[in-house]
């Protein structure tokens, strides 16, 4: 039966050898004429001029004099409601069939991301360069005849005023081509259980009816998805089940945190494949092995900006200063931590995706996420972003042999005086004193406004440790389980007394 599996790898081969690299620089100007062109006739196309900018010398530098930043909650206030409302050509022609809802890591209130049928078939088509690229890795024919086991959001999708609402992975699975609903995996019926629990019990029910062989989806729902299948079996890892799996495509998170204890659920190690799909858009996947780190999408619906990540350009809420300087993706350096901004053939105009990136290789245009704006620690100038707390955490699993693929913290106030308070999710049973020494040691050593700041108002570093199961009940508690959602890792104290809230009254009943 490998036949059926050569020839799709014969042709994924051969579309590969046809197809030439874009140039990056040349692509992103396109898609910005292509964007402001056919949003030049919308009210905000007609407000900032559109057509203007399309005759500038230099069009990008006009774009980005011209046009302010947003972030969600500004374009929601001045142009996105009125598209939730139903008027048409508002940020683009006509109206979307479909919104995102997207809760974020904050706030319980979803949000709500036009995805406009330009945006489907920007994302169908990117998913489909992520399928070619797997000619770059080292996969027998037989692979391409397994199941994908796509763990997203229910898709289920809700009526609302004439369109359809949920999470972009479910979005994105009911819009799956009708030639790829055989390989789809947990197939329709399941996929539309809402309740995650419920929809996870049925896929270990299932599971052993399936020969999958890739994952989809975010690592720390997927792991236990993996885990209860394993335990419902009663087997040692999920290559008992599935012993041909040999991929997982991860996404929208980095997947370090959780290489750990995600390879402690294998028999044997597998091809881990990032990729970056946010309800805004589908932004950049891992082209080859060789690296981790994934190519921007610069040819497909979506134009980047890049801001410096730096602490005099962002306030508080995570959101940009107007006056921050911007530049284009032929600007960029290397090892430079950059805010990320989109626009979009759903109508985000620089819109801040709240992510930070830095590249790995310019000439590629490939990056790595390096955190979240709103996750930048900063109150007492530690200037800690989630890229180095990462780095430290698993300095700590390699000095102490132990999985921390979870955490959150905040700056508190401890005796009136600044700490960082850090609750790490790991079963060891190290003691905290033990750890809070060595990852204040460890940030010490990595980052020089760190140090100093402890030489400083930062007193002191408390470490909590709780069961990992903590973090997901959490987020459930939080109406967010399961899909896109992502734990918030850095929080404020009003949040943070919610968490510490949420773990006294519940540790008891996780185990």
């Amino acid at each position: 039966m490998e036949i059926i599996g050569s020839i799709i790898k014969g042709a994924i081969n051969l579309k590969g050898a046809l197809t030439s690299e874009p140039n990056h620089v040349d692509a992103q100007q396109k898609v910005l004429e292509k964007l402001l062109k056919t949003a030049s006739g919308t009210e905000f196309g007609m407000k900032y001029d559109f057509e203007s900018i399309l005759k500038a010398k230099n069009i990008q530098e006009e774009f980005a004099s011209k046009i302010p930043y947003f972030d969600y909650h500004q374009l929601l206030e001045q142009w996105w409601h009125r598209v939730i409302d139903g008027e048409e050509n508002v940020t683009w022609p006509g109206s979307p069939d479909y919104f995102a809802l997207s809760s974020g890591t904050t706030g319980k209130k979803s949000k709500r991301i036009p995805v406009t049928n330009d945006m489907i078939e920007a994302i169908r088509s990117a998913g489909i360069k992520q399928v070619e690229a797997l000619s770059n890795f080292d996969l027998p024919a037989s692979f391409f005849e397994k199941g994908i086991m796509m763990l997203g959001s229910s898709t289920d999708l809700q009526e609302r005023n004439g369109h359809l609402e949920g999470e972009i992975s479910g979005i994105s699975a009911s819009n799956i081509p009708f030639w790829f609903e055989g390989y789809y995996k947990p197939g329709k019926e399941i996929a539309k259980i809402d309740d995650w629990d419920k929809r996870v019990q049925r896929i270990a029910e299932k599971a052993k009816d399936w020969d999958i062989g890739a994952l989809s989806g975010i690592p720390s729902w997927m792991e236990l998805m993996l885990q209860k299948v394993i335990d419902y079996h009663k087997v040692e890892t999920i290559h008992d089940i599935w012993p041909n799996l040999q991929v997982y495509t991860s996404g929208g998170v980095a997947f370090a945190p959780y290489e750990k204890s995600f390879n402690s659920l294998l028999k044997h190690p597998i091809n881990v494949i990032d990729t970056y799909l946010a309800s805004e858009g589908f932004i950049a996947y891992q082209e080859r092995p060789e690296t981790d780190a994934m190519k921007l999408i610069t040819d497909n619906g979506v134009y980047f900006e890049f801001v410096p990540f730096q602490p005099e350009y962002i306030n508080q809420d995570g959101s940009l200063k107007q006056d921050a300087p911007s530049i284009t993706l032929a600007e960029v350096e290397l090892d430079q931590d950059y805010v990320l901004l989109i626009s979009t053939v759903s109508g985000a105009w620089r819109y801040i995706i709240g992510d930070t990136i830095e590249f790995t290789d310019v000439e590629c245009a490939e990056i790595r996420i390096t955190g979240r704006t709103k996750f930048f620690l900063n109150v007492v100038g530690s200037q800690l972003s989630v890229n180095k707390m990462n780095t430290a955490l698993r300095e700590l699993e390699e000095k102490f042999d132990i999985e921390i693929p979870e955490f959150t913290l905040a700056a508190t106030r401890i005796n009136d005086e600044f700490h960082h308070h850090w609750y790490l999710g790991t079963d060891s049973s190290v003691d905290n004193e033990t750890l809070s020494d060595k990852l204040d040691e460890v940030l010490k050593n990595a980052n020089k406004n760190y140090k100093v700041a402890r030489s400083k108002a930062l007193k002191g570093v408390k470490v909590t440790t709780v069961p990992v199961k903590v973090f997901s009940e959490w987020s459930g508690s939080q109406k967010k389980k399961g899909g896109q959602v992502k734990m918030e890792r850095v929080m404020s104290e009003e949040k943070f007394a919610e968490w510490e809230s949420f773990v006294s009254e519940n540790i008891s009943t996780i185990n």
